[in-house]
C-alpha cells in the first residue's frame, strides 16, 4: 500500500477520470486514488470501476446516493483514508484544472520538508491561471484577498481545492465540526488547520480551466463562503481548537 492517497470527488466526469487515474498511476512515487462519486448518471462510477481492475489495490470508489456537497465528499474520503492508514491524503479535481505532475511537489512540501498542509497556490506568485474568463478570475483573486483581510490566515489561495494533508492534521480536527460543503470548505479546513498550530506552506502551480465536461461553480458557492467567512471568524472567538501535537 502506498503511503497517499489521492481523493478525487466527481459528479459527471467520465470525459476527464480514466484519462487522470491513468495519469496518476504513471507517477514515480506510488500515489493510490480514491474516487468520491454523487451518483453520476454518466456513468462516471463504471469507468473508475473499469480502472480498479486495471490497478488493483490502488484505485478505490465510495459511491453516494446523489449530489451531497464538494465538502461532505471530502469528510468522506479522509475518514476512510484515516481508517486505511495513509500518511499523506490529497484532495484534487477530476478534470485536469490540477497538473497531475504537481501532486510530487506538494507531497515533497509534507513528505520531505516537514510542512503539515500544502497548498497548490494560483496567487502565491501572482495570478497564475490560465483559459479563465478575466471576470472569474478576478473574482476569485479578491475573494481571496477578502478572506485573508477577515481571517488573517496567511495564505494568499485560502479557496484552493489542491492540497495535501499530513494525517495527524486529518486527525486533530473534528471533521464532524466543519460546517461548510460548497467551495468555502476550502476556506474553513486552511483556517482550522492555521488555528490548530500546523504548519502551512503554498506551493506555486498553474491552474488551467476544464477542457472537457461541466464546471460545477455557482453563484450560491460564492455567496457561502461570502458570508461564511464573517461567521467562521467571529465564531472563532468563542471556540478553542485543539493544538498540533
Amino acid at each position: 500500500m502506498s503511503d497517499s492517497v489521492i481523493i478525487i470527488p466527481t459528479y459527471n466526469e467520465k470525459e476527464n477520470i480514466e484519462r487522470m487515474i491513468r495519469t496518476l498511476m504513471a507517477l514515480e512515487h506510488e500515489f493510490d486514488v480514491l474516487v468520491v462519486d454523487d451518483g453520476s448518471p454518466d456513468g462516471t462510477a463504471v469507468i473508475v470501476k473499469s480502472m480498479m481492475e486495471l490497478f488493483p489495490g490502488r484505485v478505490h470508489i465510495i459511491e453516494r446516493a446523489g449530489k451531497l456537497g464538494l465538502g461532505t465528499a471530502y469528510v468522506t474520503g479522509f475518514k476512510w483514508a484515516l481508517e486505511k492508514g495513509y500518511e499523506y491524503i490529497f484532495e484534487m479535481d477530476a478534470d485536469f484544472s490540477h497538473n497531475p505532475d504537481d501532486v510530487p511537489l506538494l507531497y515533497n512540501a509534507c513528505a520531505k520538508e516537514g510542512y503539515d498542509l500544502s497548498v497548490g497556490s494560483r496567487y502565491v506568485t501572482g495570478v497564475n491561471v490560465v483559459n479563465w474568463p478575466i471576470g472569474r478570475v478576478l473574482m476569485s483573486y479578491f475573494a481571496s484577498k477578502y478572506v485573508r483581510l477577515i481571517t488573517r490566515l496567511p495564505v494568499y489561495d485560502t479557496t484552493a481545492g489542491f492540497n495535501c494533508y499530513r494525517r495527524k492534521v486529518l486527525e486533530t480536527i473534528d471533521l464532524d465540526n466543519i460546517r461548510f460543503k460548497g467551495y468555502a470548505f476550502q476556506i474553513e479546513m486552511k483556517f482550522t488547520t492555521y488555528k490548530c498550530g500546523f504548519k502551512i506552506k503554498e506551493v506555486p502551480v498553474i491552474f488551467v480551466n476544464r477542457v472537457l465536461g461541466t464546471s460545477k461553480m455557482s453563484g450560491g458557492i460564492f455567496s457561502e463562503a461570502f458570508f461564511g467567512v464573517i461567521r467562521l471568524k467571529v465564531s472563532s472567538w468563542f471556540r478553542k481548537y485543539p493544538k498540533a501535537k
